[in-house]
């Protein structure tokens, strides 16, 4: 196995999905949920982003040529969804667990764009262009997957928390979350409009 690769893919991996920094906003939309049903969100946000993560690594630029889509796209799709699920965090709409559905809140945004995002997407996308054999592609697969086990970990065992914080604390900590989730959505379509920009400067200038 390509030691060297494995370390780039898993360091640079575990950076974009930042466990620690997901741990706020898991809580903020988990945290009034059954320890049951957070465990529960925790597997499938994870199990997804697994997926999704591994289908652009076998076959994601042909998926983006065949749509004709570019990144930058991906990108700014992904900041759209987060600034919806932002606005409901800031604005109280996601406390009712009556209203919550695991599923939803694993699917999106957990799995995906937050865990699954355009960064890691494209960081994945790299990597496996460096690969040439079966020892590669088996360094960078094992990567995900040690990645993937590392982010399921950390949420897991984020029930601690919820048990120092009270209902109180996660209130508070929801609409932290919300605003930071607000500026994740921000930072992610300003980068997608930012190479918007450079291509069509770049298309006039050609």
């Amino acid at each position: 196995m390509n030691a060297q690769l494995f370390g780039e893919m898993f360091v640079t991996l575990l950076v974009i999905t930042d466990p620690p920094g997901m741990v706020p906003i898991f809580l903020a939309l988990t945290g009034s949920l059954p320890a049951r049903e957070r465990y529960k969100a925790a597997w499938q946000a994870v199990a997804l982003a697994l997926g999704v993560i591994v289908v652009f690594a076998v076959a994601g630029q042909k998926i983006l040529d065949y749509l004709q889509i570019d990144l930058p796209a991906l990108q700014a799709a992904g900041g759209l969804l987060l600034i919806l699920v932002a606005l409901e965090l800031l604005t109280g709409k996601a406390d009712d667990p009556q209203q919550q559905s695991t599923s939803n809140i694993a699917l999106v945004p957990l799995g995906t764009p937050l865990l699954a995002g355009p960064g890691a997407i494209v960081a994945t996308m790299l990597e496996v262009r460096k690969a040439n054999d079966f020892a590669d592609y088996s360094a960078v697969a094992l990567a995900i997957v040690a990645v993937m086990i590392a982010v399921w970990l950390v949420l897991r065992f984020s029930g601690t928390l919820v048990r120092i914080l009270r209902p109180g604390g996660i209130e508070v900590l929801t609409r932290i979350a919300g605003l930071l989730l607000a500026a994740i959505a921000v930072q992610l379509m300003a980068g997608a409009i930012g190479q918007f920009v450079d291509a069509y400067r770049a298309s006039r200038g050609a």
